[in-house]
């Protein structure tokens, strides 16, 4: 078998001011870097190398590598949904509107309370969030089905107000009813933590919407969003996920939904270890290399109690938004948060900082 390629950007720069062809920039957005960590896959074995940007076109694998940087440092064009123009220029937040009784994280506080679960969305929205994120079904660990019905009656009504009030809106389902039912009431992006492969109708239904799709990665999302793993059975974790979010980005792309409206997740905290989500979050930059825009969804999960004193989900937000800034740092377009305004203002901090560092001295 011929061995695989991957390029990670490492070594990042505050700046490329002064630096012409000594540096890249990121995915056409805020970030630049001086180096890539060159990794071939060949069976079992795996080797790294370090390559600075200035000489990785006169390499002589140049023919092999070239088409990765070039997807690695593509502008990732805009998205049209509605009257608002989403834009991946820089990182901004997708704030999570649970609507279930048994979330882990808000213990259900919206669920049965139409007016102040469309409320809780609007107050995203003038927080700063770019995307609002409704969701019917825990994807916890251990969580129950829920019926479609079900799962329709409690998102629709808080879809509809937040599609009216101008918002955009993303449905987080498996489950192509669901899909259906929230596009026509007004939701334009369908989150899907299956990547489309629970339900057999869910890629021909957003195929036809010709809506945006966010695809995650998880072990075998045909047996639930954890698939029976949680984490270790990986060769390397990094490599693995990128493998199979890049096959799965193609399989959608040839059903006949547009690559530009595709957006990836390597899925923390889904059929992951501590270590395997760590590993992610620390590599994150090589999933640039599939030529989509990439969400990071890390607020208040489990990992963040296991590194701080086993802290309950509702004392993990300083955890959440060092998750969130480290994805900014690696190019992530979108950050997945509960806490909305929290968040914003981390991120405006450091676009603050990094334009000062745009700013020749």
């Amino acid at each position: 078998m011929a061995a695989r390629h991957y390029l990670r950007p490492v070594q990042f720069v505050d700046t490329p001011v002064g630096r012409d062809g000594e540096v890249a920039r990121l995915a056409g957005g805020l970030g630049w870097f001086a180096a890539w960590e060159w990794i071939a896959r060949e069976g079992g074995g795996i080797t790294k190398r370090t390559v600075p940007v200035a000489v990785l076109a006169d390499l002589p694998e140049a023919e092999l590598l070239m088409p990765i940087a070039e997807r690695v440092t593509a502008r990732r064009p805009a998205l049209t949904l509605g009257t608002r123009v989403l834009r991946f220029d820089q990182p901004q937040v997708m704030g999570i509107l649970n609507l279930t009784p048994d979330s882990f994280s808000d213990g259900g506080k919206h669920a049965g309370d139409l007016a102040a679960a469309a409320q809780a969305g609007v107050d995203m929205t003038i927080h700063g969030a770019a995307v609002v994120d409704v969701g019917g079904e825990s994807t916890r660990p251990g969580a129950e089905e829920v019926w479609e019905g079900d799962e329709i009656a409690r998102v629709l009504p808080a879809i509809e107000r937040l599609a009216g009030s101008g918002a955009i809106v993303s449905v987080d389902t498996r489950k192509a009813e669901v899909m259906e039912a929230a596009l026509r009431a007004g939701a334009h992006v369908v989150n899907d933590v299956a990547a489309l492969l629970w339900d057999p109708r869910g890629l021909d239904v957003v195929a036809r919407a010709g809506c945006p799709v966010v695809l995650m990665h998880s072990p075998d999302p045909a047996k639930g969003p954890h698939g029976g793993v949680m984490g270790g059975s990986y060769g390397d974790v990094l490599l693995d996920v990128y493998d199979w979010l890049e096959r799965r980005v193609a399989e959608v792309a040839a059903a006949g939904v547009e690559r530009s409206k595709i957006l990836v997740d390597p899925g923390i905290g889904f059929g992951k270890s501590l270590a395997d989500n760590l590993a992610l979050l620390n590599g994150l930059s090589l999933f640039h290399g599939i030529g989509c825009p990439i969400v990071v969804g890390a607020s208040r999960k489990r990992m963040i109690g296991a590194l701080s004193n086993e802290a309950p989900a509702e004392a993990r937000l300083g955890g959440s938004v060092a998750l969130a800034l480290k994805g900014a740092e690696q190019g992530a377009q979108l950050v997945r948060v509960h806490d909305v305004f929290e968040t914003v203002q981390a991120l405006r901090v450091w676009r603050g900082m990094r334009d000062a560092a745009l700013v020749a001295r």
